[in-house]
């Protein structure tokens, strides 16, 4: 970066494509949201308009500017039942020219590996499609944990609980698995995933079983129904199948201890026991069914799945209401990104820790409120933050976003950085560097304390006076020899109705 990016005062503006921002009222963005899930794969392409409000951008106008055709993911024919990398790259080339878009024009996006599609063994090749963009894409997979929560937010189910003040459920029925998150004032209060979707069984155009998953093997055996390749199930016994399913997904829907029946299928732990939500929301492809908006087969339990499921909801008491996404929701939930700017004081120890780039946020309940902070509280809640973004195993860097309260004093000062190291244990066991983000002014004094006080053998990096949220991705770049400043740039996930629900503030 040039020193003419450098605006008064030492702070610093800029965007992606290396223009400053300290004179520009308006920022236009292209931005790719590509899904590849194990049953199917689709794009979005979209134009962002952002405005500046204060010092940060907000976003005025959202703009589809191209949506693929739903592709049924390709696999090889060779039997080994992987994804064909090959097939997939002439759909996403044939995509990027009917929306009129050369890769080279893309500021900003997401790919995603969802479903079981994470679990092939070429999901790096399919990464790999991308790879001359990666540093453009804020995602390459999406574990159980993230995926529910991009389909809660894509589908709108987050933002109808703000908008009617209602607990609202959203159930994202796919494929190879089933999301299901209850949302409360615009957040994702409980979510799970079960090994439940359309395509646990495909048929091929005659009705013969074409592939059958693992979970579709153990609720047939479950339902008492004799599956095998090549052969045509009986009516009868698919119904049996389905009935199965649909049981197990409303055992989920439901939550409280899981029964035996249903463990098994669990992939995230099951949702508390507690009233019914007020709303239902129903997302993924077999949605499409349940809403009427699609009849035709694609060679798999969908349409059966939609109506089993709908009969069970019905008498349940919710009300079903439409969300604004139905299948494409986790991917419109992932396809689009604010750029917001800030320049702040900041710890770096070493400096050649920078630049990273795309490190995911998280923004755990800390109990900072407290005169008394209790550090074994904060570690806790440090690791369940990391746990609901699937960050638990440490692979990668992250950065802890905080809101400090009360005074910096050094008890305070040391139980808050003792319980933060703590938390982060299998993050710094990877050698990553320690990432810390706070709202106010004292990034400086948290980072000295953990490099000079206790001692951390990994690298610090301590930043202030920026406001993030979870599924905010930030980069932060070298430090400026000018100013002594660091660009920081957030891109914020942005989904339908956002702009209505305070993402300004």
């Amino acid at each position: 970066m040039s020193s003419s990016d450098a605006a008064e005062g030492g702070r610093v503006y800029f965007s992606n494509v290396r223009r400053s921002l300290e004179f520009e009222d308006e920022i236009v963005l292209v931005s790719v949201g590509v899904d590849i899930g194990s049953s199917t794969s689709h794009l979005v392409f979209s134009r962002l308009r952002l405005e500046r409000l204060d010092s940060r951008y907000v976003v005025a106008e959202r703009t589809v500017l191209h949506e693929s055709e739903v592709l049924l993911t390709p696999y090889r024919d060779d039997g080994s039942e992987t994804i064909d990398a090959e097939a997939l790259r002439r759909f996403v080339d044939e995509q990027y020219a009917r929306a009129g878009v050369r890769p080279e024009q893309i500021d900003s996006g997401a790919l995603i590996l969802t479903g079981v599609a994470v679990r092939r063994s070429n999901a790096r090749a399919v990464a790999d499609l991308f790879a001359a963009q990666a540093g453009r894409f804020v995602a390459v997979s999406a574990g159980d944990a993230l995926e529910t929560t991009l389909a809660a937010m894509g589908s709108g189910a987050a933002a109808l609980s703000i908008r009617d003040a209602q607990r609202v459920m959203n159930v994202d029925i796919g494929g190879g698995t089933s999301k299901i998150a209850l949302c409360v004032a615009g957040a994702v209060q409980s979510q799970t995933a079960v090994d439940i979707g359309a395509r646990i069984v495909c048929f091929d155009a005659d009705g013969r079983v074409l592939r059958i998953e693992p979970a579709g093997r153990h609720l047939a055996e479950a339902a008492g129904v004799q599956l095998q390749i090549g052969e045509r199930p009986e009516d009868e016994s698919l119904q049996r199948l389905v009935d199965v399913m649909a049981d197990r997904l409303f055992e989920a829907l439901r939550g409280g201890a899981p029964t035996p029946a249903l463990q098994p299928l669990l992939r995230l732990d099951a949702l508390p026991a507690g009233d019914p939500p007020d709303v239902l929301t129903f997302s993924g492809g077999v949605s499409e069914y349940l809403y009427g908006r699609d009849s035709r087969s694609y060679g798999d339990l969908g349409p059966l799945l939609a109506q089993a499921v709908l009969l069970r909801v019905q008498a349940w008491g919710p009300r079903i209401a439409q969300p604004e996404q139905g299948i494409r929701a986790t991917v419109v939930g992932a396809s689009q990104y604010t750029v917001q700017v800030s320049g702040s004081t900041i710890f770096v120890q070493p400096s050649s820790t920078l630049p990273l780039r795309n490190v995911p946020v998280i923004t755990p309940a800390l109990p900072l409120h407290r005169e008394l902070l209790d550090e074994a509280a904060i570690a806790s809640a440090v690791r369940a933050a990391l746990r609901s973004m699937d960050l638990h195993e440490g692979e990668q860097p992250v950065a802890l976003c905080y809101a400090w309260s009360g005074s910096a004093s050094y008890g305070r000062l040391d139980a808050f950085c003792r319980g933060v190291a703590q938390g982060l244990s299998a993050v710094r066991d990877r050698g990553h560097p320690v990432v810390l983000v706070g709202d106010g002014d004292i990034g400086g004094l948290i980072g000295i304390h953990l490099h000079s006080e206790l001692k951390l053998a990994q690298p610090v990096i301590s930043i202030d006076g920026i406001v993030l949220q979870a599924l905010d991705y930030i980069d932060i770049g070298a430090l400026l020899d000018t100013s002594g400043a660091v660009p920081v740039v957030i891109k914020s996930l942005v989904f339908p109705q956002s702009a209505a629900l305070g993402r300004a503030a």
